[in-house]
């Protein structure tokens, strides 16, 4: 018999002492020391914590699915939303093993970045991240081993994706309440990152005067289909003071010319039918500072969508079932997360907004969010919002950017708890005639201004 040192109880005691606390990842050992280090995150863990058999006591095994049969046995390893997924609407999810090797849950350069600026960031009088001489961030996670909420949550919001640019070709379907697509659009997300970028000084290449030095970030929305909203283009230029609001612009065929849009447009669907607000973007789509009362709620262990999720599907587009139509869920695949932390946050800056808070879970391992819950202004779930991840890979194939594998976002599910309607999209490999890159050139000059827009609409 294997008797185990450190009980289920222990971790347990752990992640609750540590809640109210400006504690660190770990429950054995710090974990971003390991991590520096090169050392394996199986010291920071108990065995537990490392594998569902350990956690289950052998009642579910890797490669199992988790069903509406047996979720209760990893409830609290679930969001509220997931869990109802599950029990109540036909979702199962799929269990693979927890990774050990956090190089796999990056893209290699960001890692890189991280661990190089690593304890160099600081918050200014003015509440943003600045390097260790006043300069703008330098690249990778400002806060590794982030300790507050609002740590944790700027990690993602100077850094959405994770590359100095992208470009994603998406295709989204959204499900109604009685299971079939309502509608259906082709469009490209593009992002084009002005500071915290990997390379030489974390600024945007030849762009590093005047005309860039107060942005983070600009990030563009082109609907490529169906014909009705074909042509219809959104541009917002997110300002590096994040106190201030994003401007945000698009060109809207009908109109034949580019207009720009209200600060409260965060909180509406670009389309019909999409459930995704702007402000939902990487449970980031809005600057950390128009946001407060930030406040750690959890830590613990968590099933999330961190790895192996690059199908090997055409176009990488996975399969889907549950719900009436076997319709509403992406076949996803989940692991025990070890740690996570759980913040709070309100729309202290947006008097309109439908959200009265949102709940984020992040991964302590890369600090990237697992899943994020918005609640209405009476207090109840508005919207499930949930990504995948994983290294673009499937046996002997690799999605290449340089010289290392890919690694992105692969799926995302936005689905109103209220209405009962599923927005599910994916990156593909070519849609509409893009294909999906990272850290291309000439995006900015292509993407990124309202003649580009301009041009792109019509």
């Amino acid at each position: 018999m294997h008797i185990m040192k450190y009980d289920y109880d222990y971790s347990r005691r752990v992640f609750m002492s540590n809640v109210g606390k400006f504690a660190g990842a770990g429950v054995l050992a710090p974990l971003w020391p390991l991590i520096a280090s090169g050392q394996s995150i199986t010291k920071a863990y108990p065995d537990e914590l490392l594998s569902i058999e350990g956690y289950t006591k052998g009642q579910i095994k890797t490669g199992d699915y988790i069903t509406a049969a047996n979720v209760d046995i990893v409830k609290n390893l679930l969001p509220p939303g997931t869990y109802k997924q599950v029990k109540e609407m036909g979702r199962r999810i799929r269990i693979v093993a927890t990774t050990k090797d956090v190089n796999r849950l990056f893209p290699h350069d960001y890692l890189q970045a991280t661990l190089r600026n690593a304890g160099k960031a600081k918050f200014g009088s003015d509440g943003n991240i600045y390097g260790p001489n006043g300069e703008r961030w330098m690249g990778g996670n400002p806060f590794p081993d982030a300790k507050t909420g609002e740590e944790a949550s700027s990690n993602i919001t100077l850094s959405w994706g994770r590359y100095d640019n992208a470009v994603y070709a998406v295709k989204d379907w959204d499900i109604g309440p009685d299971g079939k697509v309502s509608y259906q659009y082709d469009f490209t997300w593009v992002e084009e990152n002005t500071s915290g970028r990997t390379g030489p000084g974390g600024n945007f290449g030849p762009y590093t005067g005047d005309v860039h030095k107060d942005t983070v970030r600009y990030n563009s929305i082109i609907f490529n289909a169906p014909s009705d909203i074909k042509g219809t283009v959104y541009l917002s230029k997110w300002y590096y003071d994040q106190k201030k609001f994003p401007e945000l612009v698009g060109y809207v065929p009908a109109f034949k010319r580019v207009r720009k849009f209200p600060t409260n447009q965060r909180f509406e669907p670009l389309v019909p039918g999409l459930t995704m607000y702007l402000s939902d973007a990487w449970a980031a789509g809005d600057p950390f500072l128009t946001w407060g009362n930030y406040k750690i709620v959890g830590r613990g262990p968590l099933l999330g969508a961190v790895s192996q999720n690059h199908m090997s599907h055409p176009n990488w587009v996975p399969g889907v079932h549950g719900g009436p139509q076997n319709q509403t869920f992406w076949d996803i695949d989940m692991e025990l997360v070890p740690e996570c932390i759980v913040v709070d946050a309100e729309p202290t800056s947006y008097p309109r907004a439908p959200y009265s808070k949102k709940r984020v879970w992040f991964d302590v391992r890369n600090m990237m969010y697992m899943n994020m819950t918005t609640y209405d202004r009476r207090g109840e779930i508005f919207k499930n919002f949930e990504p995948s991840y994983g290294l673009y890979e499937k046996g002997n194939n690799r999605r290449m950017t340089g010289n290392n594998t890919t690694w992105s976002w692969n799926t995302v599910m936005s689905h109103d708890m209220q209405s009962n309607r599923m927005s599910r999209f994916v990156q593909t490999q070519d849609t509409a005639g893009v294909k999906s890159v990272m850290n291309a050139e000439g995006l900015y000059e292509k993407y990124m201004t309202e003649s580009a827009i301009s041009r792109l609409g019509s």
